[in-house]
This record gives C-alpha cells, sequence and structure tokens, in this order.
C-alpha cells in the first residue's frame, strides 16, 4: 500500500479521532478550526484511503475479569508454511489473545494475551496454548503496570 500525504489538518484529524472515535463532525470540526463539510470530507478521504481502517470500542479488562497481561514469546518446532499458518490461524481464534505478532529473533511469536491471575494463565497455557501443535519453546513474563498505550501513531 502506497504512503497516504498527510498535511497538519489530516493529522490534526487523526489526533482527535484517536482520542475519542466517537467525537461528532461538529466538534472534531471545532477543534481542527475546519467548518464541517470540509472536516466531513477529508475524514471520508482517510477512510477511502484506507488511513483510518476501523472505529473501536477500547475495553477495561479489569472489568471484564481479565486484568493481567502476559507476554508471550514462542518458538516453534519447524519453519514450514502449514506449522506456520496452522499456529496462526489457530491463536487468532483464541479470545484472550489480544495481539499476536510474526518476529525476527530467538523467538517466532510474540502474544499478548490478558487472563485472570497466575490460575487464569496456567489455564490459558495448558488448556489452549499448548494444545495448538509445533511449540516447541515458551516464555511468559506478566506485565505488571501499562506505562503507554496508544493503538495509532500519527506522525
Amino acid at each position: 500500500m502506497k504512503e497516504a500525504q498527510l498535511d497538519e489538518i489530516d493529522r490534526r484529524i487523526l489526533r482527535e479521532l484517536c482520542h475519542d472515535g466517537r467525537i461528532s463532525n461538529q466538534k472534531l470540526a471545532e477543534r481542527v478550526n475546519l467548518s464541517p463539510t470540509p472536516c466531513w470530507n477529508r475524514v471520508r478521504a482517510l477512510e477511502n484511503a484506507q488511513v483510518i481502517t476501523e472505529y473501536v470500542a477500547v475495553l477495561d479488562q479489569r472489568a471484564l475479569g481479565f486484568p493481567d497481561t502476559v507476554i508471550i514469546e514462542v518458538t516453534l518446532d519447524h519453519h514450514d508454511d502449514e506449522i506456520f499458518n496452522n499456529f496462526g490461524e489457530t491463536l487468532a481464534q483464541l479470545p484472550e489473545v489480544m495481539e499476536a505478532y510474526i518476529v525476527t529473533g530467538e523467538y517466532d511469536y510474540l502474544i499478548k494475551v490478558a487472563v485472570a491471575g497466575t490460575a487464569g494463565y496456567e489455564h490459558f497455557l495448558r488448556q489452549k496454548l499448548y494444545k495448538i501443535p509445533g511449540i516447541r519453546h515458551s516464555r511468559s513474563t506478566f506485565a505488571l503496570r501499562c506505562l503507554k498505550r496508544v493503538h495509532s501513531v500519527v506522525p
């Protein structure tokens, strides 16, 4: 995909939408110093250019009963397409998995999961993750506190 050419007004719109995706067009226009119609046109253009790909609700995992975040590094037994595809597809189906990346370096995957304490983590590990064929090794780290969380970077 080609990199979008954004001006400072586009960037201000994106920053505001990152902060509040439910902001009304009227309020957004006021905050970026545009009238409503040009603001609406710019938002639609950003959507059409796939700069804005979706609008989502960000949920509080603690309120949902999954207050703990675990980062898991996984190494697979083999590196053929079938193992990678099967692991990735199965991983994507697990509701505890918040993010998963294929990475370079010592491990093949970096996975972020939400769990309810060590008992919830053990259940996830034994009953879900380790049931996926092809895992050779994993290493886990419990996050103590989130210092920064953003969902997009606006240059």
